[in-house]
């Protein structure tokens, strides 16, 4: 082999040695809602006029609908635990569709249900977290509504 093809060789089997060592980790967890939206960050930062509505949970009738929205948050999960990445993104998604309602005139989302990689699950009571090495991410799917008083 001549000395200018051996460091492309090298290289060659080096990327392929790396690439089939690594594999990037991407599961899917679920956690409470309940948690995610009562944690201080969540109280602090969420207006109280908007309020959300996760799955099939009963709420008042809607006298005008703004659409249905997605929002798909991410953030760094190195050196974090699941739990507190996956909420830290759920609060952004959170946060999102707030903005959406207020831009638009509304004061909830209702029908909210995880939209991860487009796989649509509806829950009253937990939501879902794509975790992978380095980053998490939480989507969502909600209808932004304006409620009869």
């Amino acid at each position: 082999m001549s000395r200018r093809k051996f460091p492309v060789a090298v290289a060659a089997v080096a990327a392929v040695l790396f690439a089939s060592g690594t594999s990037a980790r991407d599961d899917v967890v679920r956690f409470p809602v309940g948690e995610a939206i009562t944690a201080p960050a969540a109280t602090e930062k969420l207006n109280r006029n908007v309020t959300f509505f996760f799955g099939d949970t009963p709420h008042p009738e809607v006298e005008r609908s703004f659409g249905v929205y997605t929002s798909n948050k991410k953030t760094n999960g190195f050196n974090k635990s699941a739990k507190v990445a996956c909420d830290w993104a759920f609060l952004s998604a959170l946060l999102s569709f707030q903005d959406r309602a207020m831009r638009e005139g509304g004061d909830a989302v209702i029908n909210i249900a995880s939209f991860y990689k487009s796989n649509e699950v509806r829950s009253t009571t937990e939501y879902e977290c794509g975790t992978g090495d380095l980053m998490v991410g939480v989507a969502f799917r909600g209808e932004v509504v304006k409620l009869k008083k």
